[in-house]
């Protein structure tokens, strides 16, 4: 069964057909590539899937549950958790503390306010700064990071809430190659934890990281399947591999 099920999704703009009938399929602990020219309609299908957007037609099914006319915020119960390109670290509070409040987001109104919830999760608020190489960093403000670590502590602040599925819209934009590596590095363990939805430029990357691929295209899907057989795909070469 798929963990993430897009039937026949489309999106109309006025004039504009963004989305046309596209299907997509995650598995679970799948990483899985979204790539495309631009414009070919890889954000709107993002922000379909985390409800940003709502389709004009079509159903998006999160673990076999038709989830296309929920909020956000109940996408995110259900088990979805998303990162937009525009890092959106709070730059002022410490690195530290972000991950706090992010996980913080799952404690309960009580413990909350009797001030429990600090002491309870500082263990994982540690472990996780440990796995995205920002201990060291944790009491310093996260505006001074590096453009590269304040990514990942946006990508460390998603997995807080521990989702099933985890959407990444460009996660390496910006980075040096060496934060590219990196951060395909700290993302290879999370499979054992969540899925991955990854819309990104970067091909060397996709190709290292993702175990499927789908290609869209002026906002149809071109192919879809494992990464090696749809990257030999003479369609997917013609409609953008070979403009990269």
């Amino acid at each position: 069964m798929s963990l993430l099920e897009c039937r026949q999704v489309s999106k109309i703009f006025g004039a504009l057909t963004a989305l046309d009938h596209a299907d997509l399929s995650v598995k679970p602990n799948e990483f899985h590539g979204l790539i495309g020219p631009n414009g070919s309609g890889k954000s709107t299908l993002l922000k379909c899937i985390a409800g940003a957007e709502i389709p004009t037609s079509g159903s998006v099914l999160l673990s076999g549950v038709d989830i296309t006319g929920l909020t956000p915020a109940e996408r995110a119960e259900a088990g979805l958790s998303l990162k937009f390109q525009i890092t959106a670290v709070l730059a002022e509070l410490s690195v530290y503390d972000n991950v706090l409040l992010a996980q913080q987001s799952q404690s309960s109104w009580l413990s909350l306010m009797r001030s429990r919830s600090r002491g309870a999760l500082h263990e994982r608020v540690m472990d996780t700064l440990q796995r995205f190489k920002l201990a060291d960093r944790a009491d310093d403000i996260a505006g001074t990071l590096s453009h590269g670590q304040q990514q990942w502590l946006e990508i460390a602040m998603a997995l807080a809430r521990e989702p099933k599925l985890l959407l990444l819209d460009e996660p390496t934009a910006g980075m040096s190659p060496q934060e590219r590596r990196a951060t395909g590095e700290l993302l290879a363990p999370m499979r054992e934890r969540c899925s991955l939805l990854i819309v990104e430029h970067d091909l060397d990357f996709i190709r290292d990281i993702c175990d499927s691929l789908t290609v869209l295209d002026q906002g149809q899907i071109v192919a879809s399947g494992r990464t090696q057989d749809v990257q030999e795909d003479e369609r997917v070469k013609s409609a953008y591999l070979s403009h990269a």
